[in-house]
């Protein structure tokens, strides 16, 4: 007699096979032969993904949205500082003679520093999807996201004060429109008759390091403050290893919490590429070793 096995017994084998066909043959007792042909092996369990705890975080805590409100009532007072202080500059290398009788202005980084695109990582993250330009222009182009807690508040009262505000992103010139739409409806001040929204590649030497879009506006106003969520927003010296970026960040001491104020971001940037080489050509697997073996344990490693 041939029959199936029991619905508990392929049950339990189910993880182990895409498919199988499991026949036990009995002519009498003990089962004499059993045979399994198994065709391909699946995972079972979540999916493991770098950017899930960043993500709730940016989501979900509390804890996130008061680190932020709490960043942008600091830029607050900086900026009161630096418009009683004619001197004052957070470009000091960019800024032309006599830039004390420029008009005031702020440069900001767009995502996350003033728009929020945790629901893009999410969706990847369910997805099993890595970053990819298509997906994330398309998210860039639909105009969607949120702000980041305290940002439309901060820019709307330095707007109010006379001072213009500059974005100065890594999106790329194509999703401009929706970008521009976006902050809008945010309300976020724009340039009005000023191109305030600066993104990659609408210049032709308008690449991922910023200066040339800083000089263009510290060539017209006295950058007071600059906002982002990398170092690549303060300098284009950020792409090094580990213990180049904080060589930079040590050298710029004076600075941080007074001219540059930067925010929170768990997610990505180049703090996260750095033990890499930013070398995107690794695996995820070969990237999470070298991010593990970037780490610092106790008792430290022998």
């Amino acid at each position: 007699m041939t029959y199936r096995l029991s619905h508990l017994a392929v049950a339990l084998l189910a993880p182990l096979a895409l498919s199988a066909c499991i026949v036990v043959d009995r002519d009498a007792e003990p089962l004499r032969k059993v045979t399994v042909e198994r065709e391909g092996i699946v995972e079972t369990g979540t999916p493991q993904d770098d950017r899930l705890n960043a993500t709730l975080w940016a989501q979900q805590a509390v804890e996130y949205k008061a680190t932020t409100d709490g960043i942008y009532a600091l830029a607050a007072m900086r900026l009161d500082e630096a418009l009683a202080d004619p001197d004052w500059t957070a470009a000091p290398d960019l800024q032309g003679e006599a830039y004390q009788d420029l008009p005031p202005a702020i440069i900001l980084d767009a995502d996350e520093t003033v728009l929020d695109n945790s629901p893009y990582a999410a969706a990847g993250i369910l997805a099993g999807e890595d970053f990819k330009s298509d997906s994330w222009n398309a998210w860039a182009s639909a105009g969607v996201a949120k702000a980041v807690p305290g940002a439309v508040e901060f820019t709307q009262a330095a707007a109010a004060r006379g001072v213009k505000v500059f974005y100065v992103t890594n999106r790329d010139a194509e999703v401009e429109a929706g970008t521009a739409r976006n902050l809008a409806a945010l309300g976020f001040p724009m340039g009005g008759n000023v191109d305030t929204l600066l993104t990659k590649g609408e210049q032709a030497d308008w690449t991922s390091a910023k200066s040339t879009r800083w000089a263009v506006v510290a060539a017209d106003y006295r950058i007071l403050l600059m906002l982002g969520d990398n170092l690549g927003d303060f300098t284009d010296a950020y792409k090094g290893s580990p213990a180049e970026r904080q060589a930079v960040y040590e050298a710029n001491q004076d600075k941080w919490g007074r001219e540059w104020i930067a925010l929170p971001n768990p997610e990505y940037g180049s703090w996260e590429s750095a033990p890499f080489g930013h070398n995107y050509s690794h695996t995820p697997d070969e990237r999470r070793d070298m991010k593990r073996e970037a780490l610092q344990p106790w008792p430290p490693k022998p």
